[in-house]
């Protein structure tokens, strides 16, 4: 009895750093429930009138049932400049989606025949998408996975490649997200 005891407590003591971890965490004001972010003093100042262009590039599909990680940082990324002041309008985001990522973007039963389950970021991507956020397929890697257009998810763009996608949105002032 005595050393579980003591094994509880040492879990419990490990657990804490986690748990005071995720309470500095929270999402909003534009997405809730998703893209959690915590609050910074900083000293890099964010100029007012800031216009802010990136897109996120995205290959690697989520576990089955889980969020898309990079789906998600976009809606992180709008949260945490909001909170810090820059008008929700000033941030423009696209998503360009390829590789095994294509699966996140299609509908249920495209994705519960090649992932199994339910999509779980499907919620986010309706979410991104109602706040303007663009989120593109490369049609290359889409053929390779065999997701039809009729299978992504609405609004979720179909272009002729990934590579395609990012070149036109660079030469439309937006910056790629390096991570």
């Amino acid at each position: 009895m005595k050393k579980l005891l003591q094994a509880a407590t040492i879990l419990a003591l490990l657990a804490a750093p986690v748990q005071a971890q995720d309470e500095k965490f929270s999402t909003g004001p534009v997405f809730d429930g998703f893209g959690p972010v915590a609050g910074v003093d900083t000293d890099f100042v964010i100029p007012d009138g800031v216009r802010m262009r990136i897109s996120f590039d995205v290959s690697r599909g989520a576990e089955a049932e889980k969020l898309n990680r990079t789906l998600e940082s976009a809606a992180r990324f709008i949260n945490m400049h909001v909170r810090a002041g820059v008008p929700v309008e000033n941030i423009d985001v696209a998503v360009v989606v390829h590789g095994s990522a294509v699966h996140d973007v299609a509908n249920n039963t495209h994705y519960g025949e090649a992932v199994g389950g339910e999509n779980a970021s499907a919620t986010l991507v309706e979410a991104l998408i109602e706040k303007n956020v663009r989120i593109i397929v490369c049609g290359q890697s889409a053929a390779y996975y065999g997701v039809e257009s009729d299978e992504l998810l609405p609004g979720v763009e179909m272009a002729l490649s990934a590579m395609t996608a990012h070149v036109l949105l660079q030469q439309d002032g937006f910056t790629i997200n390096p991570f």
